[in-house]
């Protein structure tokens, strides 16, 4: 059975100026599948993924997300996604059941829905003694825990990750892992940017970036075999040895 491609770009481009910050980049992401987006600062990845997410129009190329083309699109795409940065994205001064109601609401989710999937999501984070916290309140991985459910509350079709665990202890980023391979198991893509390299083994596939294009992409066991890399943190130094760029 032919796998449903959910990310499809041929030649994404973006310049600003005489600076190109994305050089024509080709890939496709299929359903369901855990897509590591690599690439130290300055790569490129930031300005990537705004491309995709229908928030900045590429100079040149094509691109399709969930079936929609980002030139034309980009209200029907955001409809089809979800988001979660790597600063922490709900309010902290609401609880943490006005944040999932909220939330919900905005994505357009009927009452019955917002209160179902509520009760999932206080069950599977193990919140129901906290569920009438303030957000604020609550240690920062429960928070991104909390973020990245709400991000898929409305059950899109891809969800972009960038640096969610930014900070988080080793013990709570295995844990938000494990709601990522949920996701995964449930049909959702899940487009993953992060600066720890052991994280990139998790995902099915990695593209490492370097000075705004893809030097690589390949399954994590496969890479590192192309590249006689003893592992990812190795693999990445010898890919990103001579960029250029310091800043995105």
């Amino acid at each position: 059975m032919k796998e449903e491609i959910v990310i499809e770009t041929n030649g994404l481009t973006k310049k600003f100026g005489s600076f190109t910050a994305v050089d024509q980049i080709t890939f496709q992401v299929t359903k369901g599948e855990i897509f590591g987006f690599l690439g130290a600062n300055g790569a490129g990845k930031t300005t990537a993924m705004k491309m995709l997410c229908g928030l900045l129009e590429p100079t040149s190329g094509k691109a399709t997300i969930a079936g929609f083309d980002i030139y034309r699109k980009t209200e029907q795409i955001k409809k089809k996604i979800g988001y979660m940065s790597q600063k922490f994205s709900l309010y902290e001064d609401l609880t943490v059941i006005e944040n999932i109601r909220f939330f919900g609401g905005i994505y357009g989710l009927s009452g019955k829905q917002i209160k179902e999937r509520s009760r999932v999501i206080i069950s599977k984070l193990n919140l129901e003694e906290s569920q009438h916290k303030l957000v604020g309140s609550l240690p920062l991985g429960w928070k991104q825990k909390l973020s990245f459910s709400v991000a898929i509350l409305h059950e899109p079709t891809i969800v972009f990750l960038d640096e969610p665990t930014g900070g988080v202890d080793p013990v709570t980023r295995r844990q938000f892992w494990d709601l990522i391979y949920d996701a995964s198991d449930q049909g959702i893509t899940i487009f993953v940017t992060t600066h720890y390299m052991d994280e990139a083994e998790y995902c099915n596939r990695v593209s490492i970036m370097v000075d705004g294009a893809i030097k690589a992409l390949d399954t994590p066991k496969n890479l590192k075999r192309t590249y006689g890399a003893s592992s990812m943190d190795d693999l990445f130094y010898q890919l990103a040895r001579g960029a250029q760029r310091t800043s995105d």
